[in-house]
């Protein structure tokens, strides 16, 4: 699929229902609340749309949501108003197929963890796109799946599940 044709076959509408819920899912497995995803959501399409990036293909644009998504919950994780404020309580209204507790297990890691593991497991990435993704070493991301995959063995210890 060449660039015209992603253009002119795939309008803002299209691309945010094909990609609102992966880009949803992201920012909540970075941030961890609900109100924090939506606005990131909404940053992630208004950027799209003020950008109007041109996409070679499908995956282009998919990779290029994700590296938005990413740095745009790295902003709001590092500000100052993120950092000086306690969240209240946020229960899971949403509908979402992860209601597990791996699911949960894998919100309480820290955030670097969570987002190569969500990129590996929900969506389906190879090491060495994820390293691209997130413009770090290959050696780098397999270190943090690891250890991710360590943490998430000790919460679910006793568990029969296979991370």
């Amino acid at each position: 699929m060449n660039t015209e044709s992603l253009r002119t076959n795939d309008s803002v509408d299209e691309i945010l229902d094909r990609y609102s819920t992966m880009v949803y899912r992201l920012a909540f497995a970075r941030t961890k609340n609900r109100f924090d995803a939506d606005d990131i959501l909404q940053e992630v399409f208004l950027r799209y749309i003020r950008s109007k990036p041109t996409c070679c293909d499908e995956e282009h644009c998919k990779a290029w949501l994700i590296r938005t998504t990413i740095n745009c919950s790295k902003t709001l994780l590092n500000s100052a108003w993120f950092r000086k404020t306690t969240s209240l309580n946020d229960t899971l209204y949403f509908e979402m197929k992860e209601h597990s507790e791996v699911y949960y297990a894998v919100l309480a890691l820290p955030v670097k963890y969570r987002t190569v593991i969500h990129l590996y497991y929900y969506e389906d990435y190879a090491v060495a796109e994820i390293a691209e993704l997130l413009h770090s070493k290959l050696s780098t991301v397999k270190s943090q799946l690891h250890r991710a995959r360590k943490m998430l063995r000790v919460k679910l210890k006793g568990e029969d599940i296979d991370v």
